[in-house]
């Protein structure tokens, strides 16, 4: 495979930091990005069929393979009927659920083990409201790592039960996910393991920008209107807006129209991004007591949140949250309308959706993409 040139600097001061072992900023506390040398359109992709087909624009070195289970390339599914009922010209639904262990989660974790196994570190931690502890409880074993997962006893089970067969150290607690991250950091302070949370780790949101690289070659190159997208930690829209930005300077899409507007989802009983953006904030306040059943949502101190704040502002986005009762509405008229067994955090992004053409902040004669970032079965006991 083609590899990058790449370095790893702060997404806000722009401090460089080592390749490997990085964490936050060493001189402001924020978030590392991979910078890369642009990948222009003369640039063979690999001839293969899973996210390391974008390997030009991927943090790999010469000669090195990465771990995975294949994923990435899921459907970008037309769904008109529901176009219909949220009132907009074109709807498609990107089907994350079709991942390894179930969700878009998997891409973040097939980039940051591949990185930590390169770096030799003793172990892997995370905390997790669910999906996140799957994945990497499953990409551990590809590599042959040691991991503990941390999680609230409210995961649901069966996302507990896949990180209990994939052999990894599963730790309950009472408590949210922000608990859970205060022992992983812990942990790996005490034991020398690395903490792979979200986006303190520089490379998931490596792994997670592959959706917008797939998004935008199944749209011929091209962007759609609107991007919503279900958003906990920050991630995946973080991933979105950076791959749309590296393509861009390479030349694959039009200058001219780099990026969509970019709409985030969040749970009424858990929405710090929605309150700070509403406030005119530039971060966002922890959230008190966070309660949904979309327990991908259920992030209340989300790191990505001075980025996310940036990325919605910059492209004329919003934040805004559905109620327990709409989660619950939406997710089934999708599954209903599809065939599509969605989670519900793709519910709460239909009826954010929804809400966002009837007060005119979408416009009806847009082409809007919905990211389902999960399985509905891995919600049911």
């Amino acid at each position: 495979m083609t590899t990058a040139s790449w370095t790893l600097r702060c997404s806000a001061c722009d401090t460089p930091a080592p390749l490997e072992r990085a964490s936050l900023c060493g001189s402001c506390g924020q978030p590392l990005f991979a910078r890369y040398t642009p990948v222009g359109r003369h640039t063979t992709l690999a001839d293969r069929w899973d996210m390391w087909r974008y390997a030009p624009f991927m943090p790999l070195l010469a000669g090195e393979s990465p771990v995975t289970l294949g994923e990435g390339l899921t459907p970008l599914i037309d769904a008109p009927a529901l176009a219909q009922a949220v009132g907009v010209r074109k709807l498609w639904i990107k089907d994350e659920a079709q991942n390894p262990t179930g969700s878009f989660k998997a891409r973040g974790m097939s980039a940051a083990v591949t990185r930590a196994r390169a770096a030799g570190v003793p172990g892997l931690v995370v905390p997790t409201a669910g999906n996140a502890g799957a994945a990497l409880a499953a990409y551990a074993a590809a590599a042959g790592m040691k991991v503990r997962v941390i999680a609230p006893r409210t995961t649901p089970r069966p996302i507990l039960d896949t990180i209990d067969a994939m052999g990894a150290e599963l730790i309950r607690i009472d408590g949210h996910i922000g608990d859970a991250g205060k022992m992983a950091l812990a942990y790996a302070a005490e034991t020398g393991y690395f903490a792979i949370s979200t986006l303190r780790e520089p490379y998931r949101v490596e792994g997670m920008k592959t959706m917008g690289f797939e998004l935008a070659e199944q749209l011929g190159w091209r962007v759609p209107d609107v991007v919503v997208y279900p958003t906990g930690g920050g991630e995946g829209t973080v991933g979105i807006w950076k791959a749309l930005q590296e393509l861009a300077a390479g030349g694959w899409i039009a200058a001219d129209r780099v990026q969509p507007q970019y709409v985030v989802a969040q749970a009424a009983g858990c929405a710090p991004i929605a309150r700070a953006f509403d406030a005119g904030a530039d971060k966002a306040e922890p959230w008190v007591d966070p309660v949904t059943h979309a327990s991908g949502l259920r992030v209340p101190s989300p790191l990505g949140d001075r980025l996310v704040l940036r990325i919605m502002r910059e492209t004329g986005g919003f934040a805004a949250t559905a109620t327990e009762e709409a989660i619950r509405e939406w997710t089934r008229a999708l599954a209903v309308a599809t065939g599509i067994d969605a989670a519900p955090e793709d519910g709460c992004a239909l009826s954010v959706l929804r809400d966002g053409v009837n007060s005119g902040r979408i416009r009806h004669d847009a082409e809007v993409v919905v990211f389902n970032t999960g399985s509905g079965a891995s919600y049911r006991a």
